[in-house]
């Protein structure tokens, strides 16, 4: 697991910034605490910070060439099946020199090409330099579990892990106005766009070929869903299969030279991470954390049983509220693009104690989008098989608009969350899947906001995400939709992030590609039905799992803002961030609009405001780091 950084040169200009290559670098020490370095030849000059993981000798180490110096490489993530192919390459009289997957991964490319993506099994970012033909390849893992951002113009092509690398090589700073306003509906940015105009996510399953000043985007991989031709399957058949596709590519994400362990919240997901990952060593570091301030979220008792079962050498953090607060400015440091999806927070604090006992976590990332774990998505089926809770919930609408909403209290969220289904019961697929994946809806994220945003714009970006969400109704599309939006955008940069930040390697096991072609190829009825989400994952393990875990409420968490907000961050947020004067020079924000959110977090129907100025706090502390 590393981070890497690079420039291709079109011309003499864009050689320039071959100069910039140790500034851009030293940005990604955190992904790469073990060794940095940089090498250049040609068109190319490319950067490379290490955390090591397989083979841990100097040998290993990037930008990595082969025994000829034509090739270059500089790499990103795992290839789990490299033993394999490294067998393979063997045979052939390739004369490796290491123990790791990177060799393997760039002879591979050598004699293979871009069709060598198709036996990798892994997540990654890499690109290869062939200073023979002058050419940059540049691929991305299949679901976008490792990062990689590019920058082009007609003297270069920069790219890098992390856009904090891409600033520091000095791409210019331009706002992209539609990518402000999204990220204020949805709290990030989605793929593949930025913060900045002109700077680009590479797709999941995609590469670019360089050539010259010529850039070439193909697509490699997409997840294999035809709603028409389903699995047949029967139910308890498509279980057995599930729990061999799960236990396989867990088994595959065992490898490692460095010590192990496994996040385990006591949720079902990471749950039957665990109870897969202890079937292959005794000595299994499970880690958790739990609330001391907020009881009714702490659900380490839930973790611990699973522990117990599976005999894990099991470690509980236990956090106050103050020691959340007490990361709040380490998080919005690292933070390089606008991200204000809050439970970035808890995953930092988790990654942190993690690293300081293993260098490998794995994780349950990825069972909710792929199984259907989420309330909108029991939302949704009510809406496609519409019964008398829906049309109860509709008819109260007025009601549900006039009740004090909030987080703060089990009775005022259900409240907000009645509204929000409610309101959401009015729009076709699409319109609804957008409101429900919302936290602002755009009229208001645009009424925020000074400047004025294209609509068309918007219009044009929202249909591409929502492109998959066909006339006739479908969870699976949803679904479908949620793997490229919620799952890239949200939850695996949230992970990917913060524990980078803390130099931890955490890798999914749900997200293994056989695993999820395979649940797509199930029928939406094995997933999800009226009285239980992610059906089969549960039913599937329901002989392994204690049985507490399926008599549990789901509590979730939230991180304290709205406290916060009316009292430590108080100062901070009205001002520092939210200061009128400094509203107006700035010329992002609406004054007017922002002072209505302000007056309303201290009434007693503040609703989702909170997160509302989240957000804004979020994009104000980014502003101050990276564009004042």
């Amino acid at each position: 697991m590393c981070g890497i950084t690079g420039v291709y040169a079109f011309n003499e200009k864009g050689e320039e910034f071959f100069k910039n290559i140790e500034s851009s670098v030293n940005t990604l020490k955190q992904r790469g605490p073990d060794k940095q370095a940089t090498w250049q030849k040609r068109k190319a000059c490319f950067g490379h910070a290490r955390l090591s993981i397989i083979d841990l000798s100097d040998a290993a180490s990037q930008p990595f060439q082969d025994f000829t110096g034509r090739y270059a490489i500089i790499f990103n993530g795992e290839i789990y099946n490299f033993k394999e192919h490294r067998e393979y390459l063997v045979k052939k009289g390739l004369p490796l020199k290491t123990m790791s997957d990177t060799e393997v991964l760039l002879y591979l490319y050598i004699i293979e090409g871009p069709k060598c993506l198709e036996k990798l099994n892994g997540f990654f970012s890499f690109a290869v330099y062939d200073s023979r033909e002058d050419t940059l390849f540049i691929a991305r893992d299949r679901m976008g579990i490792k990062p990689l951002i590019y920058y082009r113009d007609r003297n270069k092509l920069l790219f890098a892990s992390e856009m904090k690398a891409l600033i520091a090589l000095g791409i210019p700073k331009v706002i992209d106005k539609t990518s402000v306003s999204q990220f204020f509906q949805l709290n990030y940015i989605p793929s593949p766009h930025t913060i900045f105009e002109n700077v680009k996510k590479l797709a999941p399953g995609h590469y670019l070929f360089v050539e010259g000043d010529q850039v070439h985007e193909e697509q490699y991989f997409s997840i294999t869903y035809n709603r028409s031709n389903l699995s047949n399957l029967n139910y308890e058949d498509a279980q057995e299969k599930l729990r061999q596709h799960i236990a396989e590519s867990v088994k595959l994400r065992m490898i490692s030279d460095v010590p192990l362990g496994a996040f385990l919240s006591g949720g079902i997901d990471s749950s039957i991470i665990v109870a897969e990952a202890s079937k292959l060593t005794d000595q299994l570091n499970t880690f958790s954390i739990g609330y001391q301030d907020e009881p009714y979220y702490d659900e380490t008792h839930y973790a611990e049983l699973v522990a117990r079962k599976f005999s894990t050498n099991h470690q509980v953090f236990k956090l106050t509220n103050d020691d959340l607060y007490g990361n709040l400015h380490q998080v919005l440091d690292y933070i390089d693009e606008p991200f204000a999806d809050s439970s970035a927070l808890p995953v930092h604090i988790l990654s942190m104690h993690t690293r300081s006992k293993v260098t490998v976590a794995l994780s349950g990332d990825g069972a909710d989008e792929l199984f259907s774990g989420y309330n909108k998505h029991h939302a949704h089926l009510h809406a496609i098989e519409p019964g008398l809770k829906s049309l109860f919930v509709k008819a109260g609408l007025p009601l549900w608009k006039n009740l004090p909403k909030s987080r703060g209290s089990s009775a005022a969220n259900k409240i907000r969350q009645l509204e929000k289904y409610g309101s959401g019961l009015a729009f076709d697929q699409k319109e609804r899947y957008w409101f429900w994946a919302s936290v602002l809806p755009e009229t208001e994220a645009n009424r925020l906001l000074h400047f004025q945003v294209l609509l068309n714009g918007l219009k044009v970006r929202k249909n591409e995400i929502l492109k998959h969400l066909v006339n006739t109704e479908s969870i699976s599309d949803v679904l479908y939709t949620d793997m490229q939006l919620v799952l890239v955008s949200d939850m695996l940069h949230k992970v990917d992030s913060m524990s980078m930040a803390n130099s931890l390697e955490v890798r999914v096991p749900f997200l293994d590609y056989n695993l999820v072609n395979f649940v797509f190829s199930l029928p939406d009825a094995y997933k999800i039905n009226p009285k239980m989400r992610k059906r089969i994952l549960q039913d599937a393990y329901r002989d392994v799992l204690p049985t507490e875990l399926y008599q549990r409420p789901k509590h979730g968490f939230e991180v304290p803002l709205l406290k916060w907000f009316q009292t430590e961050l108080k100062d901070e947020l009205l001002n520092k961030y939210l200061n009128r004067d400094y509203l107006e020079a700035q010329k992002i924000f609406n004054p007017r609009v922002v002072e209505e959110y302000s007056g309303k977090l201290f009434s007693k129907n503040p609703g989702d405001v909170h997160a509302h100025l989240w957000a804004l706090l979020v994009f104000q502390h980014w502003w101050i780091k990276y564009m004042d």
